[in-house]
């Protein structure tokens, strides 16, 4: 992976999901009034406004909704490429911009995939995720 990369900023309202992806564990946020998941970490519902948030940890599987191949990259990202970048549709019903590891020919849109945290730069420990192989998928 690539050294020196940005690094996100770690406040109040996140340290709960880079602690989570720094212990293996994909943590996202869970509103007590109207049920719903959220993610990205925030303060409020975005379904309902309510200011009942908690963390809960995340099954970690879902499936792609779409992706590209990123064959020309800038910066510290150059020394990747070509690498996959997706959107994914977690289980639990949130959608998270990530990396797809592994053979790209096995990415496509709907296809089952599991998280794995890589630690993408000294300290710093990103989801990424890992297409299923068909025999897991289900």
């Amino acid at each position: 992976m690539a050294h020196g990369i940005p690094r996100p900023v770690e406040d109040a309202d996140s340290r709960p999901f880079w602690e989570g992806c720094r212990e293996g564990v994909l943590r996202i946020q869970r509103c007590a009034s109207c049920g719903r998941h959220v993610f990205y970490p925030r303060l409020l519902c975005p379904h309902c406004f309510s200011d009942q948030l908690s963390w809960v940890e995340a099954s970690g599987a879902g499936r792609i909704h779409t992706y590209t191949v990123v064959h020309r990259a800038f910066g510290p990202f150059q020394a990747d490429v070509p690498y996959v970048v997706a959107l994914v549709d977690l289980d639990e019903g949130v959608r998270m911009m990530t990396r797809i590891l592994g053979d790209r020919s096995s990415v496509r849109i709907g296809a089952r995939v599991r998280v794995e945290f890589v630690e993408a730069d000294e300290g710093l420990v990103l989801p990424y995720f890992r297409v299923m192989d068909e025999a897991t998928a289900s």
